[in-house]
C-alpha cells in the first residue's frame, strides 16, 4: 500500500508520488490547499528567509498557463511541431490542482544560496507530504517550462526560478513502485 496514512512513519515509508497525468478529482479544496501550503512552509530555513513562494494556478487560469508555456516555447523554438505543442498544452492542464513553487533567493542575506536552494527543495517535499497525509497524491515536475525565463516571468522575476510544478489530485489508478536506491550503495559510515 502506498501513502499509508496509518502512522507518520508509515506514510514516510510508503510515500509514492502520483503521475500528474493520472491524477483526477477530487482535489484538495481551498481549505485543504491552504493547510498543505502552511505545512509546506514549515521547512528548514536557515535565517528565516523563506526563500520560496507558492503560486496556486486556479482552474480557470490553466488554459492561460498553457498559452504562456506554448508561446514561450514557440518563441524559443519556432520550428516546434504540433506534437511538441500539444504535449506542452497537456502539461499545464493535467491533474486537478497545480501549485508552482518558486525559488526566491534572498541575495542580500549572508545565508549561502546553496542553503536557500536546499530549503526550497524541502518546502516542495513538505508540500507533497502534506498532500499525501490528507489522502491525495502529488507529482513534482520540472521539464522545459521550469527553466524558461519567459514562463518564470509569468510568476515572478529574476533572480527567482521555478523549483517545480506540483500537481495534486487523486490517483486514477493504483500507484506503482519505482526502483529505489540500494542502501548499501548510498549509506556509509565515516571512519575518521
Amino acid at each position: 500500500m502506498f501513502n499509508d496514512r496509518s502512522t507518520p512513519l508509515s506514510l514516510l515509508a510508503t510515500r509514492r508520488s502520483g503521475k500528474p497525468r493520472d491524477l483526477i478529482a477530487p482535489r484538495p479544496d481551498d481549505a485543504q490547499l491552504r493547510q498543505i501550503l502552511e505545512i509546506a512552509a514549515r521547512t528548514p530555513d536557515h535565517g528565516k528567509l523563506a526563500p520560496w513562494r507558492f503560486v496556486v494556478v486556479p482552474d480557470d487560469k490553466r488554459a492561460a498557463l498553457a498559452a504562456v508555456i506554448t508561446d514561450a516555447y514557440r518563441a524559443e523554438r519556432p520550428q516546434a511541431g504540433a506534437l511538441e505543442i500539444a504535449s506542452l498544452e497537456q502539461f499545464a492542464t493535467q491533474a486537478p490542482a497545480l501549485v508552482v513553487v518558486l525559488y526566491s533567493p534572498k541575495t542580500e542575506s549572508h545565508i549561502p544560496l546553496w542553503e536557500q536552494e536546499l530549503s526550497v527543495g524541502a518546502a516542495c517535499m513538505n508540500l507533497l507530504h502534506a498532500a499525501h497525509a490528507l489522502g491525495f497524491a502529488g507529482g513534482w515536475l520540472t521539464g522545459w517550462a521550469a527553466f524558461s525565463d519567459a514562463v518564470r516571468d509569468a510568476f515572478g522575476a529574476a533572480p527567482e526560478r521555478i523549483a517545480g510544478f506540483i500537481f495534486l489530485g487523486t490517483p486514477a489508478k493504483q500507484l506503482e513502485e519505482r526502483p529505489r536506491p540500494d542502501p548499501g550503495k548510498i549509506v556509509s559510515t565515516w571512519g575518521g
